[in-house]
């Protein structure tokens, strides 16, 4: 199969159906040792955030609160991937890593397995694709600023979630009629477990979940949100992967902590591939990317700017 590609005005051959065959196997081994390093990871810096609080004082956790944040906001790369069914050769597998990871993050998983699949559909589409149909442009550095929090975003969730399990209503674009029940059921399992983990600890009287889980979740947003923002701002609004997403060439914990995705060039032009082999891609199409970020630094600048010009542009 042949692809002409617009980058270097040049027609480029794309994966060869053999090629992209051998990187789409899917393994168990490497999703297990993923999973268990991320949640091994927190289950240690919770527990040295535990200790802290109560050996010690709480000012004395914080620097642990913020790794803590940044890895339990990060379970979000293994929704991602688990949403496209490539850690694991189970489905089932794969689902259970999802909702337990989603759990954790308050992002209910079928519901964004369904959100997700239409940006893959429809990247940036600014009529069909979610993340831009949902999304606005700041209209001030201040409220730019604290979109970069990322703290309007989990609000908002956790608002969507609860709206969801007491009403009974699941509409939205990217919600088939025939997904809208699951979509509700799931809302309400969610619910009832942060509802009975919060009735728990009150009768325990313990904090450890704030500590250990909440404030970490909301610090956490720090690093995912700019993250995110990195992925598709500024980049062209064509079909073509290589121009409306990019990749972002960072160090080797950032990667693994984010399950490769920072090769989001490539997981959008194949998306049949899992995560562990997104680097040996990457080798295979570098030289078609046209977004290249240069690490997170300079690429949080560039999205930055990239939204004040935007609206300056709009205004």
């Amino acid at each position: 199969m042949t692809v002409i590609d617009t980058h270097d005005h040049k027609p480029v051959r794309a994966l060869t159906p053999a090629q992209l065959k051998d990187l789409s196997i899917r393994a168990n081994l490497p999703g297990l040792v993923r999973s268990l390093s991320h949640f091994g990871a927190i289950l240690i810096v919770g527990t040295a955030v535990w200790l802290t609080v109560t050996r010690f004082g709480a000012i004395w956790a914080l620097p642990l609160v913020a790794i803590q944040g940044y890895l339990i906001a990060f379970l979000f790369m293994p929704v991602h991937e688990a949403a496209h069914k490539t850690v694991f050769t189970s489905r089932i597998a794969n689902e259970i890593l999802g909702h337990l990871s989603s759990l954790l993050i308050i992002h209910p998983y079928e519901h964004y397995a369904l959100f997700h699949w239409d940006h893959h559909r429809f990247t940036q589409d600014p009529a069909r694709d979610p993340e831009l149909v949902t999304a606005t442009i700041p209209t001030s550095d201040t409220k730019l600023a604290i979109a970069y929090t990322g703290i309007v975003q989990l609000i908002n969730r956790i608002r969507l979630l609860f709206r969801r399990a007491i009403s009974g209503r699941a509409v939205a674009p990217w919600i088939p009629e025939n997904k809208q029940s699951l979509v509700i059921r799931e809302a309400r399992i969610y619910a009832l477990i942060y509802l009975l983990l919060l009735a728990g600890s009150i009768m325990l009287q313990t904090t450890v979940l704030l500590w250990c889980w909440l404030l970490p979740l909301v610090v956490g947003q720090l690093f995912l949100r700019p993250y995110l923002y990195a992925e598709h701002t500024g980049c062209e609004h064509t079909r073509s992967a290589y121009e409306n997403t990019r990749t972002t060439y960072t160090g080797a914990v950032m990667k693994w902590f984010t399950w490769n995705m920072p090769f989001h060039v490539e997981h959008h032009a194949y998306p049949s591939v899992p995560f562990h082999a997104l680097p040996k891609l990457n080798a295979m199409v570098d030289d078609r990317i046209q977004h290249r970020g240069l690490g997170y630094r300079r690429v949080h600048r560039e999205t930055f700017a990239w939204f004040r010009r935007a609206r300056q542009r709009d205004a």
